[in-house]
């Protein structure tokens, strides 16, 4: 019978969090750029991402390699929260956001957030999880992410409609601030288990 180690629920609960934020952003983002953003058209927005994916792929290996050797999983929990952190305050920074080179600068930091977050969360994730339950295990945590990006997408859409833009990078920002509360409660009751080799 599978029974999953609370740190491992942990992760899932945490990423469910993350994920669920963007995932009531992404059906309107685009929109989003058209309509409040000066100077943005599908290229620009299209540049948009790729400073996103560039940065994020470009410094995820060096931040991932510092942690690795580092003992112990301690520092990968603090890198984990510090890109959540800035995640959450990212997200906020959209509704300032006026000018399309605005959006290029949050997408760089954004980025540089993911490049934490990633190697981070995939590292502990893989070394905590039952190796006899792998595939399940991976596969339980794609059908929650799943269940929280379609649920999301479809309010998400609603609430920018009836209620506006600003309140959905708010429920962003939430997201993924509830999403770092989750990992700095993992750490603090599992501080002996993450300082081990």
């Amino acid at each position: 019978m599978y029974k999953p180690n609370k740190l491992i629920v942990n992760f899932i609960v945490s990423d469910f969090f993350l994920q669920s934020g963007w995932g009531f952003i992404g059906p309107v983002f685009a929109i989003f750029m058209t309509e409040r953003i000066a100077g943005a058209s599908v290229g620009m927005i299209g540049l948009a991402a790729g400073v996103y994916w560039i940065t994020k792929s470009t410094a995820q290996p060096f931040i991932a390699r510092a942690m690795d050797l580092i003992k112990g999983d301690r520092d990968d929990m603090n890198v984990l929260m510090t890109g959540l952190v800035s995640l959450s305050l990212l997200s906020l920074s959209y509704i300032f956001a006026s000018s399309i080179w605005h959006i290029f600068v949050i997408e760089f930091f954004r980025g540089l957030a993911q490049a934490c977050i990633v190697p981070a969360w995939f590292g502990m994730f893989t070394h905590y999880m039952d190796q006899e339950w792998r595939s399940f295990t991976w596969a339980m945590h794609s059908t929650f992410i799943g269940y929280a990006l379609g649920f999301t997408a479809v309010f998400g859409g609603m609430i920018a409609d009836k209620i506006g833009f600003q309140a959905v990078f708010i429920l962003v920002s939430t997201s993924a601030m509830i999403s770092a509360g989750v990992v700095y409660m993992t750490k603090k009751r599992n501080e002996e288990l993450l300082n081990e080799q």
